[in-house]
């Protein structure tokens, strides 16, 4: 009877010390993020301004309002636009780029860390290097346009409304395409070569080697770098921030942009957590979308 219960006191014995480990994470878990969540329910429901003691109950008069407000319309025409916009051109040039690190003989390491260089910036440096560059009194871009006769083409990149949107995109692909592409380069290390070189013999050109040998072989780097580029794009704030402020006008408005905007800038919190709440769920629902027809892909390729 002793030797049979030893055992059992034993696994009791590591299950509470398991408890004790977990215990001090948990605690930091719940109070830093579940807390805040629950409570950030609560507050989506009110009309608190962040401030004051006051928190009064309102109902979905938040989401009422976000259904019809045209400025959230706006935000939301201009996340979708730019996310569509950054995953495609992320995602081929950082395809691109792997493909011709990946070739290269000499000093390979030197062009990733090269074309890796971006994405160690942090978006508020990145954000007013670019702001520098696109200025339209001394930006580098209308100085270079002048050097060459273009003086027409000279233009306010971030203070016109038509380019604005345009502008932040590209320096946002120009920061994060070197990432995508360690993954990218990182799948084309698994590519067989054995596969190229018979289908080489067989008189396949390279485009016909990349897209029936190669591409198919990228897919779950494709499904990775697609879904981390997608959320990264639903959730980009720090850029417009320093670049353009939503502006001109309510142009670069995205959707993160006006929770931060009206929860901290117009003091309703009430309504950014609500606006929150609807960002959480647009990328949750998009998110397992995007992973669905992706995997279906992988399994086609």
């Amino acid at each position: 009877m002793t030797t049979a219960l030893a055992p059992k006191k034993k696994k009791k014995k590591w299950v509470s010390y398991s408890v004790l480990f977990i215990l001090p994470s948990l605690l930091i878990y719940t109070f830093f993020v579940i807390a805040p969540t629950i409570s950030s329910l609560y507050l989506s429901f009110t009309s608190w301004d962040g401030v004051s003691s006051e928190v009064r109950y309102i109902g979905m008069a938040n989401f009422e309002e976000i259904w019809n407000s045209e400025r959230v319309h706006n935000a939301l025409k201009n996340t979708i636009l730019l996310t569509i916009a950054l995953v495609i051109l992320e995602n081929i040039l950082a395809l691109a780029l792997a493909m011709l690190v990946d070739q290269v003989r000499w000093f390979k390491n030197l062009f990733r860390s090269i074309f890796y260089f971006p994405v160690l910036l942090s978006g508020l440096v990145m954000g007013f290097v670019w702001t520098i560059i696109l200025n339209y009194n001394f930006g580098v871009l209308n100085r270079l346009l002048e050097l060459v006769g273009l003086d027409s083409l000279k233009t306010d990149w971030l203070g016109n409304p038509d380019y604005a949107l345009v502008s932040i995109i590209l320096s946002t692909v120009w920061k994060s395409a070197g990432y995508y592409m360690i993954i990218y380069l990182a799948a084309l290390q698994g590519v067989p070569p054995e596969l190229n070189e018979a289908a080489s013999i067989d008189g396949a050109n390279k485009w016909q080697q990349f897209r029936h040998i190669t591409f198919p072989l990228l897919a779950g780097a494709v499904t990775v770098c697609m879904m981390l580029s997608m959320i990264g794009s639903l959730k980009i704030f720090d850029q417009i921030a320093v670049m353009t402020d939503g502006g001109p006008g309510f142009a670069t408005e995205t959707l993160t942009y006006i929770v931060y905007k009206v929860g901290f800038g117009e003091l309703r919190q009430g309504f950014g957590t609500a606006m929150a709440l609807v960002l959480f769920l647009l990328i949750l629902i998009v998110s397992i979308i995007q992973i669905k027809v992706l995997r279906r892909r992988e399994v086609q390729l």
